[in-house]
């Protein structure tokens, strides 16, 4: 499962990199919770929770139905 979230990252990156920011894979956990790190200017954005939960976690869960969650760590 971890490079099928590998790969739905890698479609969601450049709309993170176009404003200054990026997503890096810390860990997919047995029971489907995706933990990644936010870089660049998302980390630390005010609207950082609503890029993972709304944006990120959405789309994984498009992608990989096997993702039950995603925590910003």
């Amino acid at each position: 499962m971890r490079d099928k979230v590998q790969a739905a990252l890698e479609k969601v990156r450049p709309t993170l990199q176009q404003d200054g920011g990026d997503v890096v894979l810390v860990d997919v956990t047995a029971e489907g919770i995706v933990k990644v790190q936010l870089t660049g200017v998302c980390k630390g954005c005010p609207m950082s929770d609503a890029t993972v939960k709304n944006g990120i976690e959405r789309f994984l869960k498009s992608e990989v139905p096997e993702v039950k969650s995603v925590e910003s760590v």
